[in-house]
């Protein structure tokens, strides 16, 4: 049957973020994205407002232009490579916050969870990508950062790298019922958003504090360069800006303020705890040299090794990832309070 431009344009105006347009066009991972992700926070909706007539008529195909469409490769497009690194991070970030208690959570969990994100982009419109080989990068990459947060960065790269390198077009399937699709659609959804939900709901204290490091950690990731430390913090807080610029409204706006300066400080405040627990585990007293710090982690590295303690590898291997840890803290620059300002 064919689709209609009329009601793609409907279902985009009142479903868009939760893809619903997509879900009529038969573009189920579209779909899923947006679900996950809300219309690509609410961008990748408005962007696609001049790629809806495009998306029908590759809808409305006939089977035969599709397979004949098999043999060939895709070109290479830039702005899906760094959607995948995006929805690679965000898959990750997401992950960390709720399924970082687990065991091996670096070696399996996180490669997992960043490769299925890369690959969702991948499978976007009529492309698709190698799932074995995409995966494979992901969990590749994450054992040299074993340990670390920022290894989200490395594992989504590789991925997108290697995902980009595997795309091919769809091979033609049969149509599938709808009951079908909107089955694998909520399995899909229920897995990304479950963990997340238990996690906020059941634990959280513990969640708040994951939300709290992993937004640390996120914005220290940019601390090195010196121009996109202020750049992300300004794109935290457009959210107020926009608002004072189409309301005005001093009262509210400086409550609204007042909630995103909380959470700054929250974060900040998170930021001190996690220095001075560093200094403890290297046991060094606040305020030591970078030389200090680096001379102790590598005492520390060589007396917790796991493979210098086999006879208490669970012990060694909780200790190693601690100094580990409280290093990667301590290398950081340190921020004032209130340079956000």
């Amino acid at each position: 049957m064919a689709k209609g431009l009329l009601v793609t344009y409907a279902l985009w105006a009142v479903g868009g973020p939760a893809g619903l347009h997509h879900l009529y066009l038969g573009r189920d991972s579209h779909a899923l994205l947006w679900m996950l992700t809300l219309g690509g926070g609410g961008l990748g909706w408005l962007w696609e407002f001049w790629k809806l007539p495009s998306f029908v008529a590759q809808a409305n195909r006939t089977e035969g232009q599709r397979q004949s469409s098999g043999g060939r490769t895709p070109p290479l497009s830039l702005i899906r490579f760094v959607a995948q690194m995006i929805v690679g991070i965000y898959f990750g970030l997401v992950a960390l916050i709720s399924l970082s208690f687990m065991a091996n959570f670096y070696i399996v969990g996180l490669p997992l969870a960043v490769g299925l994100g890369v690959l969702l982009v991948a499978a976007v419109g009529n492309q698709t990508s190698d799932f074995k080989n995409t995966l494979g990068a992901a969990f590749l990459t994450s054992p040299l950062f074993y340990g670390r947060p920022i290894a989200i960065l490395p594992i989504s790269l590789a991925a997108s790298i290697t995902a980009q390198k595997h795309r091919r077009y769809k091979a033609s399937v049969g149509s599938e019922t709808l009951s079908v699709r909107l089955y694998r659609l909520g399995l899909a959804y229920l897995a990304f958003t479950g963990p997340l939900a238990y996690s906020a709901f059941c634990n959280t204290a513990a969640t708040l504090s994951y939300v709290a490091e992993t937004l640390g950690s996120f914005l220290s990731w940019f601390s090195f360069f010196p121009l996109l430390g202020p750049l992300t913090e300004s794109f935290l807080l457009l959210p107020y800006r926009v608002w004072m610029l189409l309301v005005g409204d001093p009262g509210f706006s400086s409550g609204y303020f007042r909630e995103w300066e909380k959470l700054y400080e929250f974060v900040s405040s998170f930021q001190e705890e996690k220095r001075q627990r560093a200094y403890q585990v290297l046991s060094l007293s606040e305020g030591a040299t970078n030389e200090e710090i680096h001379q102790r982690y590598r005492q520390l590295v060589k007396i917790w090794h796991p493979d210098h303690n086999r006879h208490r590898t669970e012990e060694a291997q909780r200790h190693f990832l601690e100094i580990q840890a409280a290093y990667e803290v301590l290398s950081q620059p340190r921020k004032p309070r209130g340079s956000w300002r």
